[in-house]
């Protein structure tokens, strides 16, 4: 009996051992998938919250930039380089026509024009102030929240400024600054003068320990415009401690809208007025108003006429206007232009002819659902559509014409955007008076126009709107013969008018050269 006790005794030894075994093992293998877990953690926390180390060679790598060669390699459209940079050059490359506009211009008198313009340039910089402004930098880790555009009042008129707070923590009392230069502050809170000073003036100082208080008070903080500026730009200051921000608030004097009434049925005749300049050549125009009362019987047609002995136009729908003699293509222009009454105006020359191809009514839907200004047809399948590229420089500016366009015209597959077309096209009328064409050029000119318009104007192709040309054959008619010879001396371009019209563009627009291919 003792003996089989004993064994007894021998086996729960043994299985007590067992035991002790496997329960330190588990501790030791608990204790490992833990420690393994917490060394993940940590080199978790490393890459995510705490900088990688670099390496040494990382550390000496040098700051460098691109190589010039590099550089210029970069942002180029159409060849052009259209990068940062002090100044700009014409470069002649193959096919290129390159004029340097100071080479048109008398030598002795190059260094008075050059003063001459520069003056006025810095005139025209101090009265469109906008064309000179400096970049406003986002200040970074500041507590303050501020409009950074959008904030806009009239002359005299005053604004409640839009996204003014604190966003911090602070417990202490705080003190916030706001100044103003060309209008003055204050805040519908209603508040005491301990917590708010200098209400109605260019410094507005709020004092409290309440951030809740403070955040009140900036959400009501108005702007009240002081001067009468049609369009400026004041840089508030926005101070408490060591923060400091500046956000800008415009000044502008919002324009009348000038609406034209299309009439209850929207007719073609209440939305468009067709335009044109005739010179001596009676005997084109004509034709053009016979081809246009085919297709268009009730449109309107304003003729301008500097002919030295005018005819006198019996036509219905058409006004006839008289210019003193060789008055001019541009003169011309700005003259039927002033007498459009309707929202659009159609440019055509009086020798073109209207067909079963020229849909006014397809430019209209364009503009009507665009924001083009203007849109250009084609002219016996040419559509003569050029870019023009701008670059300013200290010494003077460059412009390259380029033929072609832009882009496309989303949502009108046969239509571009660009930034000239050909005579013949369909406008605003508001917009190309603001443009106006310059009367100075008497003769040869048309690119001039989308020159002086670009910036202003945004100018849209469309292939699928054509107008032709009248035949061109030479006239058999011996009075017409004459006519013709008479008009081609006023229409060929004469080295004298070119020099003239570089000349202009040196001093108007302040270039020194410009490109064409």
């Amino acid at each position: 009996m003792e003996g089989c006790v004993f064994r007894v005794l021998l086996k729960l030894r043994s299985y007590k051992c067992i035991c002790i075994i496997l329960l330190c093992s588990g501790i030791v293998f608990y204790m490992s998938i833990r420690k393994g877990k917490q060394v993940k953690a940590e080199r978790e926390w490393d890459t995510t919250s705490t900088p990688k180390q670099k390496t040494t060679t990382e550390a000496e790598l040098p700051l460098k930039l691109l190589s010039t060669e590099k550089y210029k390699s970069l942002f180029q459209f159409d060849g052009i380089w259209l990068a940062p940079k002090n100044s700009c050059e014409c470069t002649k490359t193959n096919r290129m026509t390159v004029y340097q506009l100071d080479d048109y211009i008398d030598k002795d008198q190059i260094a008075s024009i050059t003063e001459r313009r520069e003056k006025e340039f810095e005139e025209y910089q101090r009265r469109y102030p906008t064309m000179t402004k400096d970049a406003v930098i986002a200040v970074p880790n500041t507590p303050l929240s501020y409009p950074v555009y959008g904030a806009e009042v009239m002359p005299l008129h005053t604004i409640v400024i839009p996204g003014l707070g604190f966003h911090g923590n602070r417990t202490e009392k705080l003190q916030v600054i706001l100044r103003a230069s060309l209008g003055t502050l204050n805040t519908l809170a209603d508040t005491s003068e301990e917590v708010v000073r200098g209400r109605g003036g260019k410094e507005l100082t709020i004092s409290t320990a309440n951030v809740k208080l403070l955040n009140h008070i900036l959400d009501h903080v108005t702007y009240t415009s002081t001067v009468f500026l049609v369009n400026a730009v004041d840089m508030v200051s926005f101070k408490t401690g060591p923060y400091l921000v500046k956000f800008p608030v415009t000044v502008r004097q919002r324009p009348l809208p000038k609406l034209f009434d299309p009439g209850p049925d929207n007719n073609l005749q209440n939305l468009v007025t067709v335009t044109t300049k005739t010179f001596l050549r009676y005997h084109k125009l004509h034709i053009l108003i016979k081809s246009l009362r085919k297709f268009y019987p009730d449109l309107k047609l304003i003729v301008a006429d500097d002919s030295e002995h005018p005819e006198k136009i019996e036509e219905a729908n058409v006004e006839h206007y008289i210019m003193p003699f060789g008055k001019g293509w541009f003169a011309g222009r700005n003259l039927a232009i002033s007498q459009v009454t309707t929202k659009y105006y159609l440019w055509v020359d009086d020798d073109f002819l209207f067909t079963e191809n020229t849909k006014i009514e397809k430019l209209v839907k364009v503009l009507e659902n665009t924001n083009l200004d203007m849109v250009g047809g084609s002219v016996s399948g040419n559509d003569f559509k050029f870019k023009i590229f701008y670059e300013e420089g200290e010494d003077g500016s460059c412009l390259h014409i380029r033929s072609g366009f832009y882009h496309s015209l989303e949502g009108f597959p046969n239509c571009v955007v660009t930034a000239g077309v050909t005579n013949f096209f369909l406008a605003r009328t508001e917009e190309s008076r603001r443009v106006a064409f310059d009367p100075k050029l008497q003769r040869v000119a048309h690119s001039e126009f989308f020159m002086d318009g670009l910036g202003n104007l945004l100018v849209g192709s469309c292939s699928d709107v054509s107008i032709e040309h009248q035949n061109r054959a030479p006239a058999t008619d011996s009075l017409l013969v004459d006519v013709e010879r008479s008009y081609n001396k006023f229409r060929t371009n004469t080295q004298e008018q070119m020099r003239f019209k570089l000349s202009l563009h040196y001093f108007k627009n302040r270039l020194k050269c410009y490109t064409r291919v």
